[in-house]
């Protein structure tokens, strides 16, 4: 309740509170506070609730599947349509040339990319549930198909020998055939990464993209971005490289382009420079004043109509031996059924694929739908692109996921709906139909500068790992390591190293958790960490260990040296020690030359007190079997002892484990606690456990009760936990003080006997001497205990 009254018409305090309650344990909470009975459905139920059909149910089910029955009826034709006009064609010009540079990427012909940057939008218009997001090509997944295309296909699959005027006969390379099969493997694997995303689909695992975390997804794409840029730098230059694939093939791609940089295309390398420029200067210019130009300059479409022109103008192929586009098909091929043969060439391949490709659409699709406040269905977008990808690898596309700069273009020049993709598409289809042989002039070097200038936002990313440093050194060797990865080992074992490491950071977070050592801020019930605050103060006698992780098998070790610290001691050497001691004294009593009276133990008179014995000497082994007397005493055992065995100083006695932040406990977890709370209860420390999660308590193999570990011993909070301990010290003091135990003694006239023990439970020895030595055991009408003075 808020300190302060509201008496008087004046408001209440709300900057303090005081709470009164009662001290709540486990029990006492379950007595006041009935907990809800929840009934599990039955697998019967819950099979006949999913395949139960209604009306309403069955709507549900085809707007989920068809979200354009969503949003279409809701379109606002006055108000979007203009806008998603502007958007679509602005997007639509960017996607032509986008296509047709990211084919080089896939290392198919140009034209087929006009294909990819088309069908797609088709199915995705009425299945996806992003509305800004532009499907087609993107240069990460482009180039993760060129690499299975060039592992399948590469050129020396094709060679064959022809003879030419002089009679000698010359190694070539049939390009007809090769462009033919690179074809068929580009379309087979969009095919089968179609399969793929759909079964993920149906399956409801949209949650696989979860274990691709932001500093993974970063430092993959820079090396993405890195490797892009070198395969299209030997375009850029136009000089001959092989074909390398796998491990280091971006290293060997970088050795063949210095080793024949001498034989740079002198026209190509110019064209390539400007248009790089010219495209960064002005993006950078689309970007500062985007608020002032109402639809973004579309200069990759101004400089590929430029740079065409120029070519064709100048003849720069016959002239300067330029590579240039020089055949566009026109029109629409048929479909044609994939290669089903080669589906066991490249599952591994497609299945990465998929999930970089759907990973990349839902990133971005999430961003755009948080800023225009409506949700992203990830499995419904699983069967969206997979739908997406089996048609379009039927009309011999690649993969298709969004590409960032294209969606930017879309949102940036006021697209609304999918309406704007649909409108691009149709741009795509003109050129397809009626301007593709206008651009076959066009230089290579240009579409692959203009892929180039699309990657400063991949690049700029580079400038997040001193940030993510500073905030996280785990998260930024994430990056670091998944970059560096992806560069050497290649794409797809790059990313599977990334997540590799990412889960390894995971776990090696979780088996060495962080833990402290609480104190209570005076005044408060807060309870913090010792070393990090000056004001904090321990309460006398208590040890408070606060675990910040789940426990089980492979932290078990990190539970134990954590408590281990925070005590200050080995709950196990402690008590061997003490019963080292106990046997000790039980056996020099038995010689005589230790005697108990009721001025507790002494030695003979006239004789040394050779109960005094070093702790290094040999423990008898025949001791151990030597049957022990059931002596009731009490040990101080803080005091000075009369024989030298170094028995650690126990200074608490409660130890309170703070599992607040405990989410699980298994087995292994269970089975540890219970015997730490053994070791401790056996030297007169008791344990306590707070702010648990109430599955602790549930019965079955992970129940923590036994015999050992009650449900007294559990409390809500840290604090209801230290108050008890108090209570129980305060009513411990009044009721057993030690001074009725001293006169208890000296009423005493008789001296103490000893009573032999039947031993016939088979109890192991350090049991026995436990029971039968350590605890003072009151038996009604038996002699009051001998209180051993040291």
């Amino acid at each position: 309740m808020a300190a302060g009254g509201g008496g008087d018409g004046a408001l209440p305090d709300l900057s303090r509170y005081v709470v009164s309650r009662p001290v709540y344990n486990e029990p006492t909470f379950q007595e006041e506070n009935e907990r809800k009975l929840v009934v599990p459905k039955t697998l019967r139920e819950r099979v006949q609730k999913t395949c139960s059909c209604s009306r309403r149910k069955a709507i549900q089910v085809t707007k989920t599947l068809f979200p354009i029955l969503e949003w279409l009826p809701k379109y606002r034709v006055k108000e979007w349509l203009i806008s998603d006009i502007i958007s679509g064609v602005s997007t639509g010009l960017v996607a032509t040339l986008q296509g047709l540079a990211y084919a080089l990427l896939v290392a198919v012909p140009v034209g087929y990319g006009l294909y990819s940057a088309f069908f797609p939008i088709l199915t995705y218009f009425f299945l996806g549930t992003s509305r800004h997001i532009s499907v087609g090509p993107f240069p990460v997944v482009s180039l993760m198909v060129g690499s299975v295309v060039l592992s399948m296909a590469p050129d020396e699959k094709f060679h064959m020998v022809s003879s030419n005027m002089t009679g000698l006969n010359q190694t070539v390379i049939d390009i007809a055939s090769r462009d033919a099969e690179r074809v068929i493997i580009a379309s087979t694997i969009t095919f089968l990464v179609g399969i793929l995303q759909l079964v993920f689909g149906f399956l409801q695992i949209g949650f696989i993209v979860r274990y691709l975390a932001d500093p993974l997804v970063g430092g993959f794409t820079t090396a993405a971005a890195f490797q892009v840029f070198v395969s299209q730098l030997k375009i850029v230059l136009n000089v001959p490289t092989q074909n390398y694939n796998g491990v280091l093939s971006i290293i060997y791609t970088l050795i063949d382009i210095f080793k024949n940089i001498g034989q740079t295309n002198i026209a190509d390398l110019i064209a390539g420079l400007l248009t790089i420029v010219i495209c960064m200067v002005v993006k950078e210019i689309n970007d500062r004043f985007r608020h002032k130009i109402p639809v973004p300059i579309p200069i990759e479409v101004i400089v590929t109509i430029v740079a065409a022109g120029i070519s064709y103008g100048v003849d720069l192929e016959k002239k300067y031996n330029a590579g240039i586009v020089k055949s566009i098909p026109s029109g629409f091929l048929p479909p044609e059924p994939p290669a089903v043969s080669m589906f066991g060439d490249m599952i591994a391949s497609a299945f990465s694929i998929a999930i970089v490709a759907y990973a990349i659409a839902v990133s971005v699709g999430k961003v755009y739908a948080t800023k225009y406040d409506y949700a992203i269905d990830g499995n419904q977008e699983f069967i969206a692109f997979g739908i997406s990808n089996i048609f379009s690898g039927a009309f011999s596309c690649f993969v298709a996921t969004t590409a960032l700069s294209r969606t930017a273009v879309q949102e940036s020049t006021g697209g609304k709906t999918q309406i704007a993709g649909i409108i691009s598409a149709g741009i795509v289809l003109i050129a397809i139909v009626a301007l593709g042989k206008l651009l076959e002039p066009l230089q290579k070097s240009v579409l692959a500068a203009v892929v180039i200038a699309n990657l400063k936002g991949m690049f700029m990313q580079i400038f997040d790992v001193p940030r993510l440093w500073r905030q996280s050194k785990a998260d930024a060797m994430i990056w670091v390591f998944t970059c560096i990865a992806s560069i050497i080992l290649g794409l797809d074992l790059g990313l599977l190293a990334g997540l590799v490491f990412a889960l390894l950071t995971v776990v090696l977070r979780v088996q060495f958790p962080s833990w402290g050592s609480l104190g209570s801020i005076p005044g408060t019930d807060l309870y913090k960490n010792i070393k990090e605050y000056k004001n904090v103060v321990e309460p006398e006698g208590v040890k408070i260990l606060k675990f910040s992780s789940p426990i089980f098998y492979a932290n078990i070790d990190g539970l134990r040296s954590s408590i281990k610290s925070t005590v200050g001691f080995d709950a196990m050497r402690v008590y061997n020690k003490r019963l080292k001691a106990l046997r000790k004294i039980q056996k020099l009593i038995k010689k005589g030359k230790l005697k108990a009276t009721k001025n507790g133990i002494i030695s003979d008179s006239g004789r040394t007190n050779e109960a005094f014995e070093f702790d290094e000497d040999p423990e008898d082994p025949e001791d151990l079997d030597v049957p022990t007397r059931e002596v009731e005493i009490q040990v101080d055992w803080n005091a000075e002892l009369p024989v030298k065995v170094n028995v650690p100083k126990v200074s608490l006695h409660s130890l309170i484990f703070d599992f607040g932040a405990v989410s699980f406990m298994d087995v292994v977890a269970v089975r540890v606690m219970k015997t730490i709370v053994k070791e401790f209860e056996r030297i007169d420390v008791r344990v306590y456990i707070a702010s648990h999660l109430a599955h602790y308590q549930n019965t079955g193999p992970l129940c923590i009760f036994d015999d050992s570990i009650q449900k007294d011993m559990f409390f809500l909070t840290v604090h209801d936990a230290v108050l008890h301990i108090q209570n129980q010290s305060m009513q411990r003091d009044i009721q057993d003080p030690i001074f009725e135990k001293i006169s208890l003694m000296q009423e005493s006239k008789e001296p103490i006997e000893f009573t032999e023990t039947n031993q016939n439970e088979e109890l192991d020895v350090q049991e026995e001497v436990c029971f039968t030595l350590v605890q003072s055991i009151r038996i009604p009408h038996a002699p009051p205990p001998a209180f051993i003075k040291w």
